[in-house]
């Protein structure tokens, strides 16, 4: 990051309410293209892209060197099933049934990558018809599975990645995941988990993307406050279920191409289709630009919780911490476990501060090399976003009200410390 990126980002967050995603909308159906890679560099996407939260597209050039592009393609552009099959075979995936609706989703099973890629030849084979209905192999988590596997190379643009650098740090999850489907498999209406951002690159085939800025998606509940599972079904046209759906904007419209890149702004909503057979690969991630967002969307996930279960309220003991438990298990993390989150994006930057990198560290892909590539004025605008978010947390009622004596340190010493690193760094 330059000085004059760091400028601008701190007078941005400064001047505007980081938690409002609709502040950030764009707004018609225009998305840039980038295609030099030689000229577009990390600060020119920070400020034009992930501080407004604007989606853009990359072109194919972004991704010509990586291994699944050489490896899994035929020379037809089509997926290499011989090649996936030889390196991954064995494997167990999990694989959603685009056909079916269970509680606004498509029901998942696992199975063996051998018998998808089976299933998947035969489909093809019998006109994009098959009695299993349409599957689609999402969610994937290939790079955790296989490290050794040459696949691709994080491009720098998304590498301030707090999420998959926490979830690494903790040896428990990752949002990096593969998806492959046939013709006609698609993904229906959602936002990405914590209203993330996301990257999805295809390897192969093409995607269409309906996308809705954030804040469109108010217009597209019904009237119990439930989203569409088809934002393109006839039934929202019906005004006696959805009755706001005539104050909605088109939706942003992107076809995606082989090798390109979408970006996908942070609290978007969206609906994807493969119009081919696709392979595509896909990060969710947070960082300082909509970490706030993240701590926004929390707070009214449980929100959400207590409305539902406010009549227990009085008789049990712990509702708090059911409270917690129960948003936890709905959304994938609660309040003590953003904390930890926070707090371990703030050590490994205060770390590289105050000690920098020895030349074994900075010769390795772990996080503090990637804090060290993005230089310390990066680092510095990390701790004081984290500042902010943390300053909110300690603050919030409903955070008080749990037993925080595990926290170490104490979130009032880590906000001491991130404080003082900033102004030494500043010096």
């Amino acid at each position: 990051m330059d000085r004059a990126t760091f400028a601008c980002s701190t007078a941005f967050y400064r001047d505007h309410n980081s938690s409002s995603q609709g502040a950030f909308c764009l707004h018609g159906g225009h998305v840039d293209f980038i295609d030099k890679v030689d000229s577009f560099t990390y600060s020119d996407f920070f400020r034009d892209y992930l501080i407004p939260n604007h989606p853009c597209i990359f072109s194919a050039k972004f991704t010509e060197d990586w291994g699944s592009r050489r490896n899994w393609v035929t020379w037809d552009g089509k997926p290499d099933f011989d090649y996936l099959l030889q390196k991954f075979g064995e494997a167990v995936v999990p694989v959603a049934n685009c056909d079916v609706k269970e509680y606004n989703s498509n029901p998942k099973e696992q199975l063996p990558f051998k018998e998808y890629i089976k299933y998947w030849k035969e489909y093809i084979k019998n006109g994009y018809r098959s009695s299993r209905g349409c599957l689609y192999l999402k969610d994937w988590h290939l790079s955790r599975a296989f490290p050794e596997q040459d696949v691709y190379t994080t491009p720098v643009y998304f590498s301030s990645d707090w999420l998959n650098e926490y979830w690494d740090a903790i040896a428990v999850d990752d949002y990096r995941f593969v998806y492959m489907g046939p013709k006609g498999s698609w993904t229906p209406f959602h936002a990405d988990v914590f209203r993330s951002y996301s990257w999805s690159a295809n390897i192969c085939g093409r995607k269409k993307w309906l996308l809705y800025p954030a804040g469109q998606e108010e217009y597209l509940k019904d009237h119990h406050g439930n989203l569409p599972f088809d934002v393109t079904a006839a039934s929202l046209r019906d005004k006696s279920v959805y009755p706001r759906y005539n104050q909605s904007q088109p939706p942003v419209e992107i076809v995606q191409e082989a090798g390109e890149i979408v970006f996908i702004p942070s609290g978007w909503h969206h609906q994807v289709y493969n119009l081919e057979d696709t392979i595509s690969i896909n990060h969710n991630w947070v960082n300082g630009c909509n970490v706030a967002i993240m701590w926004c969307f929390l707070q009214d996930e449980l929100a959400a919780v207590q409305r539902e279960i406010n009549e227990w309220k009085d008789p049990m003991d712990d509702w708090h911490l059911q409270c917690q438990l129960i948003m936890k298990s709905c959304t994938g993390i609660d309040y003590k476990e953003f904390y930890n989150f926070l707090k371990i994006i703030a050590e490994n930057r205060i770390s590289v501060l105050e000690n920098g990198l020895d030349d074994e560290a900075s010769a390795k892909n772990t996080p503090k090399a990637a804090i060290s590539t993005l230089g310390m004025l990066h680092a510095v605008f990390d701790l004081k976003r984290t500042v902010k978010v943390l300053t909110s947390l300690s603050a919030n009622e409903d955070f008080k009200k749990l037993d925080l004596t595990s926290l170490s340190p104490p979130p009032e010493v880590l906000l001491h410390h991130l404080k003082a690193a900033i102004d030494t760094a500043l010096l």
